[in-house]
């Protein structure tokens, strides 16, 4: 690694560039001190020497703080869950919330920060949290008998779950002129506290479609902003999305694709028992898992995801 000047522009990194050019003005004010005094120059020597080797020592610590700036630039800073009622009408809708109910139990059982940005888009903060839930995208399907069901009949109905990581650096561009921006009032829960400023926030990216709509600020640039967050990481998936389906058959030995179109695991109420089709393995004891207590099919999702020992799902 070569010295540059722009380490002095980094705060992480300025303090260390100082050293080096202090060492470098050290290092040619030695040599010129010499004149011709052969036992004077076998000593500039060594000083030289020594001061390189402080110099390469400096560069080391400065590449290592710009790697360990470079891998938190890509990692994400918190997630968005974005769940979706899809087939199954009421009942779809009703397995939607549950399904955010537990994950925002779990994360606050791992101590993450949890808030809902819209009816159904959570955003949870904390360090490990994409890491723990990056494989729940997909769709999750639920098996059971509706109470308004009077024959008794089972009801498969399914909602979709995409995990959108949140970075501070993104490396897509979005062109303002492809936005569509729309604005409405923001609701408190039971029609209480309903704002009569319209600060609820809907953007629509309109190349793609992609809509993001955010609520849960005080105020519509705050909204505007989460929702822009929430937009590109979106943007961000549809490409992962996209080049991932590319890629498909060299993809086996992974855990799907993260193409929230995969059904990737099944809530059986009758049979108390969640199997996730990637991992062909099944959890019981229902209550718990939606009570948050997924630590367990997380874990063993990371494990298999980290050693790319687990099937793709069924189709």
């Amino acid at each position: 690694m070569d010295y540059s000047p722009e380490f002095k522009k980094n705060f992480a990194t300025a303090y260390l560039a100082e050293e080096y050019e202090r060492l470098e003005k050290e290092a040619i004010e030695t040599r010129e001190a010499v004149g011709t005094d052969e036992g004077l120059q076998v000593l500039a020597e060594e000083e030289t020497l020594r001061l390189r080797a402080r110099q390469a020592a400096i560069l080391t610590e400065i590449e290592q703080i710009l790697a360990k700036e470079k891998e938190e630039e890509v990692r994400p800073s918190s997630v968005v869950m974005e769940l979706r009622a899809a087939a199954g009408g009421d009942e779809a809708s009703i397995f939607a919330h549950e399904l955010k109910d537990m994950y925002q139990k779990y994360a606050e059982h791992r101590g993450w920060k949890t808030r809902n940005i819209d009816d159904l888009t959570l955003e949870i903060a904390g360090k490990g949290s994409y890491d723990a839930l990056r494989y729940e995208t997909g769709v999750h399907r639920v098996q059971r008998v509706p109470l308004t069901e009077k024959s008794g009949r089972i009801h498969t109905s399914t909602a979709s779950v995409a995990v959108l990581p949140i970075r501070d650096k993104s490396k897509i561009q979005i062109n303002p002129s492809d936005i569509e921006m729309e604005f409405s009032r923001s609701g408190g829960a039971g029609g209480q506290n309903v704002n009569k400023v319209e600060t609820a926030v809907r953007l629509i990216h309109k190349p793609t479609g992609v809509d993001v709509r955010s609520s849960s600020e005080r105020s519509q640039l705050a909204n505007r902003e989460k929702a822009m967050q929430i937009l590109v990481a979106k943007l961000e998936l549809l490409h992962e999305e996209e080049e991932a389906r590319k890629h498909a058959a060299t993809r086996k030995a992974q855990i799907g694709t993260g193409d929230r179109s995969e059904k990737i695991r099944t809530y059986n109420y009758l049979q108390d028992r969640v199997t996730d089709h990637r991992l062909k393995e099944s959890w019981h004891n229902l209550p718990k898992l939606l009570a948050g207590g997924i630590d367990d099919l997380i874990e063993a999702l990371r494990a298999a995801g980290t050693s790319e020992a687990a099937q793709s799902p069924e189709a």
